[in-house]
């Protein structure tokens, strides 16, 4: 696997793009994109969230809430996963058909920096860890968290990862497994952790709390564009195989399921555990010791070689649409250093106001995205055969409807700020308005301005 997501800016013609399109042969098998992409599913934070979700709103209505997720993420993820390996499309080779290519730059920008913002998350943990087990001072174990995250994601050391997350993953799910048994062990084993409620107050959450659950969980749709990256290198015979397995029910049930019922019960069982994410490493770590530091260090390392990986690759396509042209490593190193630097602040403390940010983002292009895939009928009109200069600079399209959706969306979180008894009906409903304006507005200019809908200034190996 190459590292190079971007793909070719070369002016090409019809035959040859369509060429490119059928070629598999230079496309990962299915197994090492499996096991490449569920280096994700072993997040800390996944852990982290499902406890915050329970605690907040009761344990019922979490699980609804999480089922409910996993179902909707399974649903879109198969369009984005399908539409990627057909089309050999990523992130920013789509957002030029929606955006155009100036759009793109933006869309390509905040990937990479999110990308960035939870490599620094995901690497803080493990300096916690660190510093929980043997102490030390926070840059030191920063700068020992970067410098041997950053070889794992260039060329062959790479390749070679891909093959030793599938050996990494029983340490992180027996590890956890094994967190639960401890803890009930030690601590013994209640119905505390399932029989946790909250008093429902309706008015204040905008409705029941699984919806506020559910909500918050659009707050991390960046998944969707992380697939839509990774599905970008898979062969079109296992398409089925990725719906399901690689990208689907399959994966979030063990990423976003199986990890909130491990942090449900941990946060309610090891006493004055703390609900968050270095709360919850830093209980295993005390509770389990050298296994528990084992298990939060692979746990992580996994995760991160795909932050590391989609920010590095991203910051590399904002680049080269300013025409700066670096070598991999460049881009890989510029990366490095900006998570090192990141990692001095105190970043963990700001992580539910940038989710809920970042968030508003990123649902607007989802839904911008899904509404162009559903609308155009999977016509095959995106992959990296066709350059740039084929594409508009904008596309009003989804230009429009991404700011439109954007603003409703800040709008709904800025509630709070004029009335505290608002704060909850914005966090619930900001997402889901957000969805629903830009979709409705991206339909109705499809429908209005049908000369945008390609993006392209002239159609090059279009099909159907």
């Amino acid at each position: 696997m190459s590292f190079n997501l971007t793909g070719s800016n070369d002016d090409v013609e019809a035959t040859d793009a369509l060429a490119r399109q059928g070629n598999d042969d230079d496309q990962m098998k299915r197994g090492s994109l499996a096991m490449a992409w569920y280096g994700v599913a072993s997040a800390m934070f996944f852990v982290y969230i499902g406890a915050a979700m329970a605690s907040a709103y009761g344990t019922m209505n979490a699980i609804i809430g999480i089922v409910l997720t996993i179902v909707v993420y399974w649903l879109i993820n198969s369009v984005l996963s399908k539409y990627a390996i057909n089309n050999r499309t990523t992130v920013a080779q789509f957002s030029r058909t929606i955006l155009g290519t100036a759009g793109s730059t933006i869309a390509t920008i905040i990937f990479a920096l999110v990308a960035i913002y939870y490599a620094v998350f995901e690497g803080s943990i493990v300096v916690y860890a660190f510093m929980t087990a043997f102490g030390g001072e926070h840059w030191m174990w920063s700068l020992i968290v970067v410098a041997y995250s950053t070889p794992l994601v260039i060329g062959g050391v790479r390749r070679f990862l891909d093959k030793l997350n599938g050996w990494l993953m029983p340490i992180y799910f027996f590890g956890l497994v094994a967190a639960v048994i401890w803890a009930g062990v030690q601590y013994g084993f209640t119905d505390k952790w399932i029989a946790h409620d909250v008093p429902a107050v309706p008015f204040s959450l905008g409705g029941p709390g699984w919806l506020a659950v559910f909500a918050g969980y659009m707050g991390i749709w960046i998944m969707m564009m992380f697939t839509m990256d990774y599905a970008a290198l898979g062969k079109r015979q296992d398409t089925k195989f990725h719906q399901h397995v690689t990208f689907g029910w399959v994966f979030y049930l063990l990423a976003y399921g199986f990890a909130a019922f491990v942090g449900i019960f941990l946060t309610f069982t090891i006493p004055g555990m703390e609900v968050s994410e270095s709360g919850v490493a830093g209980g295993l770590v005390s509770m389990m010791g050298i296994l528990g530091l084992i298990v939060i260090f692979v746990s992580q390392t996994r995760i991160n070689t795909a932050n590391y990986y989609l920010g590095a690759a991203n910051l590399r396509a904002f680049g080269e649409r300013l025409r700066i042209k670096l070598p991999n490593l460049a881009w890989v190193l510029i990366s490095s250093v900006i998570i090192y630097l990141m990692m001095l602040l105190p970043i963990v403390q700001y992580l539910l106001l940038a989710l809920a940010w970042q968030g508003v983002l990123v649902t607007a292009w989802v839904a911008i995205a899904m509404t162009h895939i559903l609308m155009s009928r999977g016509a095959n009109q995106e992959h990296a055969a066709i350059g740039d200069q084929h594409y508009r600079p904008f596309n009003a399209n989804g230009l429009i409807a991404w700011i439109a959706g954007t603003v409703v969306g800040l709008i709904m979180l800025q509630l709070g700020s004029f009335n505290a008894e608002l704060a909850g009906v914005g966090a619930t409903w900001g997402p889901i308005l957000t969805v629903v304006v830009s979709s409705a507005v991206y339909a109705i200019l499809w429908k209005a301005n049908p000369t945008s809908r390609t993006g392209l200034i002239k159609v090059v190996g279009q099909q159907g």
